[in-house]
């Protein structure tokens, strides 16, 4: 089971993140102990006033090649795993995806 699934207008991705980290990466896919998947996201930012959020969009985005607006962060603010919508074309976004699990 991946770790998106497709909704309206576009993609659901989970993510865990790590924010205080030595540099910005998505880290690829990982299975977690009670079966989900997520993608492993690390971001330099700290979790303060919304800053690692900005900057898990603003990296995601920047690897799947949209614009920062097309990703919206959907639940988790203040939480490591977080739910983002990625809007766009759902077959389009999915080969994007799977190319960043791999990593």
């Amino acid at each position: 089971m991946p770790f998106w699934r497709e909704a309206k207008g576009g993609l659901l991705v989970s993510l865990r993140v790590t924010p205080n980290a030595g540099t910005d990466a998505i880290e690829g896919g990982e299975s977690r102990d009670d079966g989900t998947q997520v993608l492993r996201v690390r971001v330099k930012a700290v979790p303060d006033k919304g800053k690692a959020n900005a900057a898990v969009i603003a990296l995601l985005a920047r690897a799947l090649g949209l614009s920062r607006s097309s990703v919206t962060l959907e639940s988790g603010e203040t939480a490591r795993l977080k739910t983002v919508l990625v809007k766009g074309e759902a077959t389009a976004l999915t080969a994007r995806l799977e190319a960043l699990a791999h990593r």
